[in-house]
């Protein structure tokens, strides 16, 4: 069986979904090739944050970035619920980061400062004592020895949103095939690509943007790209849905909008890997009680860890190959974050459009220049 279409974005999940959603808006006919449920899919296991501290502060086109896809999430949310009937729950409240440490607490205020000469006044952030965080939230505990807090911080529930967009991408009149898994690409004579998936069917397409996560290392190389990704596995807690409010939002404790307690933030370099583990998991909750005494008589319902999809330097890759111009490579590991910049900005860039933003700083070849240093 053989189908067409002008452009194939390989990768359903948010960053790809984001993607198409642009696309489309820009007139484009699209179809998304979309993997299984049960594969290895960060859009399904991550923490749901538009977070903005912290983001960027050696990089300054990634602060930068990152300060502009947060400004853009309220209207972003409005469009996609017009579109999709459908809430992502977005809140952006302010957010904090707590510290039980002294030396991460200095190195995080650290990476503040440097990315406030960055950003200047896009970035309203306070550092904040233990005593002063907590006068200012009573219910947190004496281990807390500092915090720093950005007003621009929020976040959204990732389901949702993974539901709303793949909604919206259809009622744009886009093609979503699932458990479509794509082993080969080859450039055809003339122009195009022909896309060979494990069950042998092909597909052929004029263009094609591959936001496949971490199915980019296998498919990047055949593309003529450099960029290597790999994963890092984070592990999560939910709790028991709780009737009262938690009087804050952080990176690492966050309230779901259904009551449960998401406790997060590990990262371990472990593979292809993403079974939870007790150490990792125990470690999570002793930090949760740390910061919140009251939350040691909440009972945890599930843990999981999920894959992240990292790149060498930690930043968002966005590049044309080398070989082959009508294929792009998006990848990056702050698909919420970023997803109103990928179904805006980035898909202008994709189609090479007179107001499509300069995006050099995040091209692969910054990868050839450290290697040549």
């Amino acid at each position: 069986m053989t189908t067409q279409t002008d452009i194939t974005v390989i990768g359903g999940g948010i960053v790809g979904l984001s993607v198409a959603l642009g696309l489309l808006d820009a007139g484009q006919r699209v179809t998304v090739l979309d993997g299984a449920d049960g594969d290895l899919r960060a859009s399904q296991g991550n923490f749901g944050l538009v977070w903005l501290q912290g983001k960027g502060a050696r990089y300054p086109a990634y602060a930068h970035w990152t300060s502009k896809a947060v400004a853009a999430w309220p209207e972003f949310a409005a469009t996609l619920s017009d579109i999709s009937g459908m809430d992502v729950k977005l809140e952006q409240p302010g957010g904090y980061e707590f510290f039980t440490d002294e030396t991460e607490f200095a190195e995080f205020s650290g990476d503040l400062a440097l990315q406030k000469e960055a950003l200047v006044d896009d970035l309203p952030c306070e550092t904040l004592s233990g005593e002063a965080v907590r006068r200012r939230i009573p219910s947190l505990g004496p281990a807390v020895v500092g915090a720093t807090y950005c007003a621009r911080d929020g976040h959204v529930n990732p389901l949702l949103l993974l539901r709303a967009l793949g909604r919206a991408v259809r009622r744009r009149g886009g093609l979503v095939e699932q458990s479509v898994h794509v082993d080969q690409i080859s450039p055809t004579p003339g122009g195009g690509f022909a896309l060979r998936d494990r069950q042998g069917q092909l597909r052929h397409t004029g263009r094609l943007v591959l936001c496949a996560g971490l199915g980019a290392m296998t498919l990047a190389p055949q593309l003529g790209f450099r960029t290597k990704v790999r994963p890092q596995r984070g592990e999560l807690l939910i709790t028991e849905k709780l009737g009262s409010h938690l009087p804050f939002l952080s990176s690492t404790i966050r309230q779901v909008n259904e009551g449960g307690i998401q406790i997060g933030g590990t990262k371990a370099e472990v593979g292809l890997d993403d079974n939870d583990t007790l150490g990792k998991t125990a470690g999570l909750a002793r930090h949760a009680v740390d910061v919140l005494p009251a939350l040691a008589s909440v009972s945890v319902l599930r843990s999981w860890g999920a894959l992240r999809i990292m790149t060498g330097d930690g930043y968002p890759v966005y590049a044309r190959s080398p070989d082959h111009p009508d294929a792009c490579l998006v990848t990056c590991h702050s698909g919420v974050t970023l997803a109103p910049n990928h179904a805006g900005a980035l898909a202008k860039w994709i189609e090479g459009a007179s107001d499509a933003p300069e995006l050099d700083p995040f091209d692969e070849h910054r990868f050839k220049i450290s290697e040549a240093a």
